[in-house]
């Protein structure tokens, strides 16, 4: 694919996951992350948003996790300075607060529509690239996703979201989403790993008394160069992403 396609992840110099990666994320493109609780999903995209606004992207991070003032000590912590893109407006950081009456909650707490809301926010989808971190938590506490859920409805609660994204996507910009596939129901998570351009599964594995992470490439339509089938990875404090090995199918 030719590289003006893909959205570099950069850092050449400090890792080798664009690299092992293809060389970029593939421009229109929904990307899954997938993994259990501890796996690194908020890391991988802690790394994946560092890179693509060093190499010159915009980016919208949404947590429903982190603070803003905890989302840039997380990354300084991993060696990834955040101040001055977030200042600079290259790096727009949303905190998802849906426990005490936050930006995606009504007067008096009541929660409603959380995903409606979000596609109605104009301006946390200009960007190129939009993380939902973690979206598993947004579709459990969106009122109207759940009621769908218990009517057994849930992939066409499903497929109106992707219909969204596919406008969206369709500008050429990439959504990436990360889910913890145990806390959603195969039935509503289904059709997201069905669609998505890019399914890459974080698995822990234990080796003796270690426990190693890896990336397992389930898709990647677009891919650039080479893209290995597991790539291992740890996170380390002052260093952030290191890439450990690589085989390729």
């Amino acid at each position: 694919m030719p590289r003006d396609n893909l959205l570099s992840l950069g850092l050449g110099g400090h890792d080798r996951l664009n690299k092992e990666l293809g060389g970029g994320i593939p421009r229109g493109s929904i990307v899954l992350i997938e993994g259990d609780y501890g796996a690194g999903k908020s890391a991988m995209t802690q790394r994946f948003s560092y890179g693509l606004v060093d190499e010159g992207a915009t980016c919208t991070v949404l947590s429903t996790e982190l603070t803003v003032r905890g989302f840039i000590d997380q990354m300084h912590s991993l060696s990834y300075d955040v101040v001055k893109p977030i200042l600079n407006e290259e790096l727009l950081f949303l905190h998802a607060n849906f426990d005490s009456g936050g930006a995606f909650s009504e007067e008096g707490g009541d929660r409603k529509e959380l995903l409606r809301r979000l596609m109605d926010a104009e301006v946390m989808w200009e960007p190129d690239v939009v993380f939902l971190d973690t979206f598993d938590s947004i579709l459990r506490n969106d009122p109207t996703f759940e009621s769908l859920i218990r009517q057994n409805e849930e992939r066409q609660a499903a497929l109106e979201i992707i219909s969204f994204f596919r406008d969206i996507i369709s500008q050429g910009k990439v959504i990436v989403l990360t889910i913890d596939p145990s806390t959603v129901a195969e039935e509503a998570i289904g059709p997201f790993r069905a669609i998505a351009d890019v399914f890459l599964q974080l698995e822990m594995i234990e080796v003796g008394n270690e426990v190693r992470r890896q990336i397992s490439v389930k898709r990647f339509a677009g891919m650039g160069e080479q893209v290995g089938d597991s790539i291992g990875f740890s996170v380390r404090s002052g260093t952030g992403i290191v890439i450990e090995s690589r085989s390729v199918a």
